[in-house]
């Protein structure tokens, strides 16, 4: 197990993506219940595009909780999925690594001896150990802070009034496109202080991480690494722009510019933090906003008490958030031998510590399938890390969600999905890529009775 993972020069092979699917991807009669235990890969990506995944967890934790995967598309590695388990790894930096040369945050990165070609290489400050990866987070941390993010709440409430005011009242759309990732893209452009019309082009980069193994996308991964690269000749010029012009801008660019600990950066380097930075404000928000919408139409009395109740408000985005898991996992590398959970792994091995199933573990989450907005503790769920690396933008993520449920309420009466949902191919990031949904407004509502009430009083006279 350990000796075949001791660090080595990466070798690649370019493999396309419609190869790799047909080798690896789930027949139509495989189910979460039917596959042997021992053959279970919880990281198959169609698994998530199933909307399955939570079925493959649930087994796991009942009778593997620590499983061991012996070959899958990203090697071998082990998937932890109790709750308890998930957090103390998360907390011990020091036995388990999130470096990059000893595998990284995802599955399939392996320990190696040097980096590999620099297209395909881009570390960032979530893949350092200490004490590289607090000097990064730390030039900005600022942009995050409480008293920061209250000078952005005006700003996003009023994007929200203008984009729920802006969706055709009463008719079918897509939620996810018209609301959720329009917001998330905004509030991206803000950050970084590029123009508002350039906002997709931060979206489509955030997707194309996500989509680089995805035949439908891109032919071979490297076809997907020469997109992303797209993203540094953009960010470049800006980069450097304000590197040779600091104006004390508070905009993440700058603060990456003036910061001790990153003003040298290698151009990869340098695009791996802006990637980090995209993804960041992009995914958690933006299928949290969308799986919101998703769960108060399988549980509509929990809407029903927030209606009734708005300080439930900050608790019930806690549990979207936890619901949802947007963050299905993150990957950590064993730096010696430790027993978990009765299993010893050994060093060098990988580890996935499933968020999404220690999300719905019933012994820290009583009926953890169900949203129950007033749930006790969930604030202690896993959506957002712990230790070290825990989501420096949760506040803000926090926020926008309260922003927009605020005013979901006041100008709502019901959004209904109207269709089947779509779910991104990806056992990273637990996306909704398509949401079909028809929002009546308390004008729509009131407008409808109105002329429902004037055709009768016409009919009785």
């Amino acid at each position: 197990m350990s000796e075949q993972n001791t660090p080595k020069q990466p070798e690649y092979e370019n493999i396309s993506n419609a190869d790799t699917q047909k080798k690896w991807g789930l027949k139509d009669d495989i189910t979460p219940q039917n596959v042997p235990i021992e053959n279970i890969n919880p990281g198959n990506n169609d698994w998530f595009s199933r909307n399955q995944e939570f079925e493959v967890f649930e087994r796991l934790r009942k009778e593997s909780p620590v499983h061991y995967t012996e070959d899958s598309q990203f090697g071998s590695y082990w998937s932890v999925t109790s709750y308890e388990d998930i957090k103390a790894i998360d907390m011990d930096h020091e036995r388990f690594s999130s470096d990059i040369m000893n595998g990284g945050i995802r599955l399939g990165g392996q320990p190696m001896d040097e980096p590999p070609d620099a297209i395909f290489h881009l570390p960032m400050f979530i893949m350092q150990d200490q004490p590289k990866h607090t000097g990064q987070r730390k030039e900005v941390a600022p942009m995050f802070t409480g008293a920061h993010l209250a000078t952005f709440e005006e700003l996003i409430r009023s994007r929200t009034i203008e984009i729920l005011d802006d969706l055709p009242d009463g008719e079918s759309f897509n939620w996810v496109q018209e609301v959720s990732i329009e917001l998330t893209s905004r509030m991206l452009a803000t950050l970084f202080d590029v123009p508002q019309e350039d906002r997709a082009k931060l979206i489509h980069w955030s997707d194309t991480v996500e989509r680089i193994s995805d035949p439908d996308f891109f032919e071979t991964p490297e076809e997907g690494f020469q997109e992303l690269w797209k993203c540094f000749e953009y960010f470049n010029t800006i980069w450097e722009d304000r590197k040779a012009n600091d104006q004390g801008g508070g905009d993440l660019i700058s603060m990456l510019a003036r910061g001790d600990a990153t003003k040298n950066m290698s151009p990869n380097e340098f695009l791996g933090n802006v990637i980090l930075l995209i993804v960041a404000g992009n995914d958690t928000t933006r299928n949290s906003m969308s799986g919101g919408i998703a769960a108060f139409n399988k549980y509509p009395e929990q809407l029903a008490k927030v209606k009734a109740d708005k300080s439930l408000l900050p608790g019930m985005v806690s549990e979207i958030i936890r619901w949802q898991s947007p963050v299905a996992h993150m990957c950590r590398t064993a730096m010696e031998d430790v027993e978990v959970g009765g299993k010893l792994i050994k060093k060098w091995d990988k580890v996935a510590i499933w968020y999404a199933s220690g999300n719905r573990d019933t012994s820290m989450f009583p009926n953890a399938n169900d949203l129950i907005i007033d749930r006790k503790d969930v604030r202690q769920h896993l959506s957002f890390g712990f230790g070290i690396h825990r989501c420096l933008g949760n506040r803000l993520a926090d926020l926008q969600l309260k922003i927009l449920w605020e005013e979901i309420l006041n100008k709502f009466s019901h959004i209904e999905v109207t269709g089947e949902q779509k779910f991104l191919s990806s056992s990273f990031i637990r996306g909704i890529t398509e949401l079909p949904v028809k929002a009546v407004s308390y004008t729509h509502l009131r407008a409808h009775e109105t002329l429902r009430y004037l055709v009768c009083r016409l009919l009785l006279e």
